[in-house]
């Protein structure tokens, strides 16, 4: 990782939900998922805020030799948004612990609030990272 990686650095990204990130997409294997209004998933939620600080962190690592994997999340989802509508994410990275990463998030929809919370992240040597993933395989 740069010395660039410090606490205090922000990000803004945003996304226009599409279809294909609404409830029913989510485990379109199930029948219940299927069944429930078309709204941006808790699921893909969760990716678009890790999404964030992904590209927070992003110029600040050796990349793509290095790359953060999530470890934590602590998000609320307060109000639903229905497809067509842009999220808007902040993200704040609030503290450098070694490989640890620690964030702030906050996404609007552009009429509510969607989401609060905490994010955690690991720097990965990712080809060390994959060779000991392949000793998992079956």
């Amino acid at each position: 990782m740069k010395d660039t990686l410090r606490p205090g650095l922000t990000h803004q990204h945003q996304f226009t939900v599409p279809d294909n990130k609404t409830v029913p997409y989510l485990y379109p294997e199930s029948e219940m998922f299927r069944e429930m209004p078309a709204v941006l998933a808790t699921g893909f939620m969760v990716g678009l805020l890790e999404w964030a600080c992904i590209e927070l962190i992003r110029p600040h690592l050796d990349w793509p030799a290095e790359q953060s994997l999530g470890t934590d999340v602590d998000f609320s989802h307060l109000a639903a948004t229905p497809p067509g509508l842009t999220v808007t994410v902040d993200a704040k990275l609030e503290s450098v612990e070694g490989r640890k990463l620690v964030f702030s998030v906050q996404a609007h929809d552009g009429i509510d609030t969607i989401s609060t919370g905490k994010h955690e992240r690991v720097i990965i040597d990712r080809a060390r990272f994959l060779s000991k993933l392949a000793l998992k395989q079956p």
